[in-house]
């Protein structure tokens, strides 16, 4: 690698990477991570099970270096080939990238990992994080395995279900009453005077922790691409990172082109999509969000902007689908022995809708990304159809035979 600078995805503003830089400071854009030099990347050889993905994507990783790493054995997640649903659904391959498999059972992880060795690297002692779900139970973990003192500033409405895997990972956790897309904001001022770096939703860091889903991906379908990758969007980091894996195994020859790229939203909170559908080229807020998939319930995502210029030049859609639908793709995976929170059925009702409205023609291959366990929101399952019956044990075995 010849050079790595951070630039304004906005206004192209170029800030030194040996920084803790998060947001443009002339047009409060997000950031990103530009190396020179990534078309002479290379994959290391060598055993996965004996690998980190730091170390066998560590070409395209430039602030990976062994003395600073913190690894709870993220990444390598599974790519699996749902062939009777796809054939269900009426499309040609349907595959799940199931991120639930992650440390801490989200996608998170690798965002956290990575910019949790870029806060030691700069010599940072402190950490935190603005999140109710997934990123906070993940910055607190690593934050723990590093031995730093970790701040996790949650909203004062977050439900105990959500606040104990948190919890114990034994954080500062604070809950905060007030507007909750301000305290991302507000989280990189009190950064600055604290010397905390805020791993938030869209940080440069995490958005490179991120394209590694992409780097699997290519691996795991032998570099021959899919046509559509359909990511379930909050921030919008987590999309930026996808892309920009793939944009950067096409610069060095990995692959022969960059699949489309399908923001999916839901309808309660769909800011993303409703920008993309009407043609403009900033989001707006969200008044009165109100989803079950609450793991993307984010009125005014702070990489919004970014995702729709991305969406523009990469070719790709944005779509947003009903809780309903959400419910009845979340039952579907299931059926595939797949359990994912409302939030990671997003794709897979996108899929289902998009299909019904003639948009997808029925040959396509695509990923769904899988962003997180069923396990981290169980009260979604009230709305589910689940059924239970009992018997005594003496009874039983005439019990199966005249029930089933």
């Amino acid at each position: 690698m010849k050079s790595v600078s951070i630039h304004c995805t906005g206004c192209g503003q170029k800030f030194e990477a040996n920084q803790a830089a998060f947001r443009c400071s002339v047009c409060n854009e997000p950031l990103e991570l530009v190396i020179e030099g990534v078309n002479e990347g290379k994959i290391k050889e060598g055993n996965i099970l004996t690998q980190t993905i730091w170390e066998r994507y560590a070409d395209f990783l430039p602030f990976f270096h062994k003395e600073y790493e913190v690894s709870l054995g993220e990444g390598f997640t599974p790519l699996t080939n749902l062939k009777k649903l796809s054939e269900s659904i009426g499309i040609g391959d349907l595959y799940i990238k199931n991120e639930s498999q992650n440390p801490t059972w989200s996608f998170k992880d690798r965002g956290t990992a990575y910019g949790v060795m870029h806060a030691k690297k700069l010599g940072y002692k402190k950490i935190g994080t603005v999140s109710t779900g997934n990123m906070a139970t993940s910055v607190a973990a690593y934050g723990a395995a590093a031995n730093m003192e970790t701040f996790v500033l949650v909203s004062k409405d977050i439900s105990q279900e959500k606040i104990n895997p948190i919890a114990i990972y034994n954080p500062h956790l604070i809950k905060v009453e007030g507007n909750y897309g301000d305290l991302y904001f507000e989280s990189l001022e009190i950064g600055k005077d604290k010397d905390i770096y805020f791993i938030n939703s869209d940080a440069p860091m995490r958005v490179e922790g991120s394209k590694t889903i992409a780097y699997e991906i290519c691996e795991q379908l032998s570099f021959q691409m899919p046509d559509y990758v359909i990511v379930p969007t909050s921030s919008g980091g987590n999309i930026r990172g996808i892309e920009k894996g793939f944009r950067e195994f096409k610069a060095c020859g990995l692959i022969n082109h960059v699949p489309k790229i399908i923001c999916a939203q839901a309808l309660g909170c769909s800011p993303i999509y409703k920008a993309f559908k009407d043609g403009n080229d900033t989001i707006a807020r969200v008044d009165n969000p109100h989803t079950i998939a609450h793991a993307i319930e984010n009125p005014y995502p702070p990489s919004g902007n970014q995702v729709l210029r991305t969406l523009r030049s990469n070719g790709g859609k944005a779509t947003a689908v009903s809780d309903e639908e959400i419910i009845k793709a979340q039952a579907l995976m299931a059926e595939q022995g797949i359990f994912g929170q409302p939030a990671s059925a997003v794709p897979l009702a996108a899929i289902i809708k998009l299909k019904t409205e003639g948009i997808l023609k029925g040959n396509e291959k695509i990923v769904c990304i899988v962003t997180g366990s069923g396990l981290k929101y169980t009260a979604a399952l009230d709305m589910q159809k689940l059924d239970s019956t009992e018997c005594r044990l003496e009874e039983l075995r005439d019990f199966i035979s005249s029930n089933y």
